[in-house]
């Protein structure tokens, strides 16, 4: 399977699918902090990194679903229309964290929306189990994804300068 989003023909949606992760991770950190007593302006650090993961997770779902019109419909393709289903499940309870936070004074998680975050970390976990496996099976599609040279350069392209003749 060729992704139709790719950059120097590596696919973009592996890419993107870390931010998302990585932030909400974050926002989960800071908010545990700020619940066992760190200083108040981490729940409000906590808040904004989930808003911009959810922006994050936005644009990885834009481009999960573009590359999943070119997945066979197989096997593969239950896993990539699950893949975007739990990690769509992952935003969409990090969403509902943020919307009660948002009208809050302090816009700090307590510990009951903590509980809902780190569902929603345990469900993105699923996600990450899945991408690993479509990963695989299109790792292994590629020619050239086990070969050693690469990674030691040998197979590697040369580009060669030429001086213009005066």
């Amino acid at each position: 399977m060729q992704s139709r989003l790719r950059v120097q023909g590596h696919p973009i949606q592996p890419m993107l699918v870390t931010f998302p992760y990585g932030l909400f991770v974050c926002a989960v950190i800071f908010d545990l902090a700020d619940v066992v007593g760190g200083p108040v302006f981490l729940g409000e650090v906590g808040y904004w990194t989930a808003v911009a993961a959810l922006v994050a997770a936005a644009l990885t779902a834009i481009a999960g679903m573009v590359d999943l019109w070119d997945v066979p419909p197989d096997r593969t393709r239950r896993t990539a229309i699950s893949f975007n289903v739990v990690n769509a499940g992952m935003a969409g309870l990090f969403l509902l964290s943020c919307l009660i936070r948002a009208d809050a004074t302090s816009r700090g998680a307590g510990p009951a929306l903590l509980v809902v975050e780190m569902l929603a970390l345990g469900i993105g976990g699923v996600g990450v189990h899945l991408g690993a496996r479509l990963m695989r099976h299109f790792e292994g599609s590629r020619p050239e994804a086990a070969s050693v040279e690469i990674v030691r350069g040998l197979d590697a392209p040369t580009v060669e300068v030429v001086r213009p003749r005066p």
